[in-house]
């Protein structure tokens, strides 16, 4: 049976720009990514297939070995930053690989690391129960693009989505007699059913009813204008940041996100429970959390009970 498999990955591995492409149309079509980002994505794809030509690796057998070389290579003159933002859209490429083309026996991109960071950045950033009360007390519902707004922060909020998680949603996503929503495309590739609160389910549905426009698309959420087409991660992320700033909160939409992810674990969640209903693809990413709870990261680093 392995035998077989390669042989297909074989045949296919000619045409490696094609797939190429065909991930390029993926990423726009299921992720709405921004020509921008595709283009960023095309010139890291494009110097992986003239290094794998090069070498005369075919694309069933590529190794961890082989892509931190290109890597290495690749990424010598450029600084930290950018070499975080490649090694991304390169895991985004493998993932795609793995789990949508089933073109390499096994799904490297989480093997893609950089470099271990001893000074990191500052913690997540999460509103405080003053700064909530204020956000919340302050939503209006005058309006399409209010209804809409309370909706998108609403989902931030209550169930810790991102800006393109949020754009993604389609109305098959939404059940309302189970109060439950799918989020079909997560950067961990694990689509999962989450359960809705019910301020939030009224949020979605005030919205459906008084802001929505008519449209043939399926998207949940629309642009306010003609042609009514979905909105973008960008624009998503846009509204919440502005709905925000007006309360005089300093943080961007991704703020809501970090505060449901404190909830969760003063809740008394386990990392792991976090990490699945996050939707992050490594561990590491849900323990940068530990940083804004002293009192758990305490209990984790010096096995101390408070």
């Amino acid at each position: 049976m392995g035998d077989k498999t390669f042989a297909t990955i074989e045949k296919i591995e000619v045409h490696l720009d094609q797939t190429i492409e065909d991930y390029l149309v993926y990423q726009y079509k299921t992720h709405q990514t921004s020509h921008r980002q595709l283009r960023q994505i095309r010139t890291v794809l494009t110097a992986l297939h003239a290094f794998v030509e090069k070498h005369h690796i075919k694309l069933g057998y590529l190794t961890i070995e082989t892509l931190d070389a290109f890597l290495a290579e690749y990424l010598v003159n450029y600084k930290e930053s950018t070499c975080s933002n490649y090694r991304s859209c390169l895991r985004g490429f493998l993932n795609y690989l793995f789990h949508e083309r089933k073109l390499t026996p096994i799904n490297l991109a989480p093997l893609i690391v950089g470099a271990p960071r001893f000074s990191k950045a500052k913690p997540p950033c999460f509103l405080r129960p003053h700064e909530l009360r204020r956000l919340f007390a302050g939503l209006k519902l005058s309006s399409a693009s209010d209804l809409r707004t309370y909706a998108m922060v609403h989902l931030a909020y209550t169930l810790g989505l991102r800006p393109l998680e949020i754009s993604s949603l389609r109305l098959d996503d939404i059940f309302f007699k189970a109060a439950e929503l799918c989020i079909r495309s997560r950067k961990n590739n694990a689509p999962v059913r989450l359960p809705v609160p019910e301020d939030t389910i009224k949020a979605i549905a005030a919205y459906l009813v008084g802001g929505r426009s008519q449209s043939s698309h399926r998207h949940l959420f629309l642009t306010l204008y003609p042609p009514f087409g979905p909105m973008s991660q960008n624009t998503v992320s846009q509204a919440i940041n502005s709905c925000l700033k007006k309360m005089g909160i300093q943080l961007s939409a991704y703020g809501l996100r970090h505060t449901y992810a404190q909830n969760l674990l003063e809740a008394g969640l386990s990392l792991y429970e976090i990490k699945e209903m996050m939707g992050h693809d490594s561990i590491e990413s849900t323990k940068k959390y530990l940083h804004v709870h002293i009192k758990l990261m305490r209990e984790v680093l010096f096995d101390e009970t408070l």
